[in-house]
């Protein structure tokens, strides 16, 4: 309808002859499809979720907002992969420690270093739910860990961007370690419930833990091992994140994330076995080069790398898993976005502007980011220009 447009007020529509600058109103059609977006900018259509449903399903995604998408989805990723792979991550850590606080077979087998015998004196001794021990603040962690990592690199990445829109190998480093060390600061006091429910016997629950931290060290019993985390996950989620990006894009989501972890973790197992070390020492602080120390005394260079393999095992997939859903929704964000897009344009409205929100090209090694397109990569919707774009993925 030629100079009319729709405002949505809660359930109805209402119409406004000429544009909302003109204040002639009456009733809207029936199949109303626009609502105006209020705000400091200049109001903008909007398709209706109502015309989007019935003409256009697979544009509904862009009508929630980017970071709800992308938030909820390293959420949703990381409870996935971790319930999945609990059972390897608790005799990881086991064999990380040698048994902990364990008595019996438990702590015999973990003490040996073996990943069969511990695997299968867990299920002897606590029964099919034993290997699930420490999973729930396992899970309450890695859904606002996951969510705060995977979104924060999406914004450090934009953060570091230059002035074109491209990102360095350099600066995509940066950002992973900004992004790992983030999410480790806002979650660890769980990660230090999880290990202590992992390996101590006498504990039952989260609220039987959380006492026993406090007679420890009262608040600051959870941050124990906080600065050997911070050293150990920047250079980490640096690496995993980056090479994810970098890998070649013609490889299935879920191989290039469990090639990054593979790198990744091979490059800084050791700084993790050492924060666990420091985690349980009740009462008491030790340095990072201190408990370095005392773990190569005692085992040798092997024994930075007890528990490698249940990690491996347990981690490579979980990071396949995790990053191949995240990928999954940000293409899947771009290709609503585009659809809607598209069916602005059949319909004659001029699509919103959006913000650049990935890094246009491949970054490359001589830090100007000229590479081609491809995943991560590719060309969001909407540049800085002010002239809307589609999506390329």
């Amino acid at each position: 309808m030629p100079g009319s447009h729709t405002l949505q007020v809660g359930c109805s529509s209402l119409a406004i002859e000429g544009g909302p600058a003109a204040g002639a109103w009456r009733p809207a059609p029936a199949a109303a499809q626009l609502v105006w977006e209020l705000g400091e900018a200049p109001t903008t259509a909007r398709l209706t979720p109502d015309y989007l449903a019935t003409h256009k399903p697979a544009a509904l995604l862009a009508l929630v907002p980017r970071a709800a998408v992308l938030f909820g989805a390293g959420a949703l990723s990381g409870a996935i992969a971790k319930t999945i792979t609990a059972p390897l991550d608790r005799v990881k850590i086991l064999l990380q420690v040698k048994g902990g606080l364990e008595r019996g077979a438990i702590a015999a087998a973990a003490s040996k270093g073996n990943l069969l015998q511990a695997f299968l004196a867990i299920g002897r001794e606590e029964g099919i739910m034993g290997y699930w021990k420490g999973n729930l603040p396992q899970v309450l962690r890695v859904v606002p860990y996951s969510a705060a990592q995977l979104y924060s690199y999406e914004v450090f990445k934009k953060l570091f961007q230059n002035d074109e829109g491209h990102l360095s190998v350099q600066r995509r480093l940066l950002a992973g370690a900004c992004a790992g060390m983030a999410a480790t600061l806002l979650t660890y006091p769980l990660d230090t419930l999880r290990l202590r429910l992992a390996v101590d016997p006498n504990l039952r629950g989260v609220r039987g833990a959380v006492a026993v931290l406090l007679r420890e060290g009262s608040g600051a019993a959870f941050y124990r091992g906080l600065g050997a985390s911070m050293l150990g996950i920047g250079p980490y989620m640096a690496l995993e994140l980056t090479s994810y990006d970098l890998l070649p894009q013609e490889l299935p989501s879920f191989a290039r994330g469990f090639a990054a972890a593979f790198i990744a973790t091979v490059t800084c197992y050791p700084l993790d076995t050492i924060r666990r070390h420091i985690q349980l020492q009740a009462g008491r602080s030790v340095a990072f080069h201190v408990a370095a120390r005392t773990i190569l005394k005692d085992d040798g260079l092997a024994g930075l790398y007890r528990g490698f393999v249940p990690n491996a095992l347990k981690n490579l997939p979980n990071k396949g898993v995790k990053l191949s859903v995240f990928d999954g929704a940000k293409k899947a964000l771009s290709t609503a976005e585009q659809a809607y897009d598209e069916e602005c344009l059949r319909l004659g409205i001029t699509p919103p502007v959006r913000e650049e929100w990935r890094p246009r090209g491949r970054a490359s090694a001589n830090g100007n980011g000229n590479g081609g397109n491809g995943g991560n990569g590719g060309s969001a919707i909407g540049g800085k220009s002010g002239k809307p774009q589609l999506a390329r993925t």
